[in-house]
């Protein structure tokens, strides 16, 4: 293959994933515009959005470069089904979406209330983090390991799949699981 074909092949095969990302971009704004009211019942909750989204690609990205690699390799089957490297790639990301989250909270929290700025109690923020955490968790590791395996079945080059899709998951399911997260606390109060 040259230059030109890899070049039109990496655009053939990420074209239509990232203008689905760019869909999905949109959809996360619609649903942060929603939350506008929620922002003011805990404040704190708009600075820790974009560390949690930001968070989600740099955590589920990382998984998806492990599993493109695994499958070039050929040590992993584009298939669900119980291989101990996939298994504690998934493991490891999973462990590190939820606590990346419920760091965000404390973090956003301290550096509030440090400033001196008004912060929703740290139960809260954490609360929301974690449950948001744990929804969005699931969703991206399956799936991203879905689309990266089907993908690679019919031909496409999973390193050009990971970007966009991580990046469209994180973003729709993010601000969907913050959202529900955000009501999930205000009822238990």
């Amino acid at each position: 293959m040259g230059v030109r074909s890899d070049f039109w092949s990496i655009y053939r095969e990420a074209l239509p994933v990232l203008v689905v990302a760019l869909g999905g971009g949109l959809f996360a704004g619609l649903v942060l515009e929603g939350m506008l009211e929620s922002v003011e019942r805990f404040p704190g909750l708009l600075v820790m959005v974009p560390v949690f989204l930001a968070t989600r690609g740099n955590v589920y990205g990382a998984l998806g470069g492990r599993i493109s690699s695994g499958l070039h390799q050929g040590l992993i089957e584009p298939r669900f089904e119980w291989n101990d490297r996939l298994v504690n790639a998934v493991t490891a990301s999973f462990i590190n979406g939820i606590g990346i989250s419920i760091v965000i909270g404390v973090i956003s929290w301290g550096a509030l209330t440090v400033l001196g700025r008004e912060a929703a109690p740290l139960v809260e923020l954490v609360g929301i983090m974690l449950i948001a955490g744990v929804l969005t968790s699931v969703v991206l590791i399956f799936g991203l390991l879905l689309l990266i395996f089907t993908g690679y079945k019919i031909g496409y080059d999973p390193d050009n799949l990971v970007g966009p899709i991580v990046t469209t998951l994180g973003d729709i399911f993010g601000m969907a699981f913050l959202f529900l997260a955000v009501t999930i606390i205000e009822v238990m109060l």
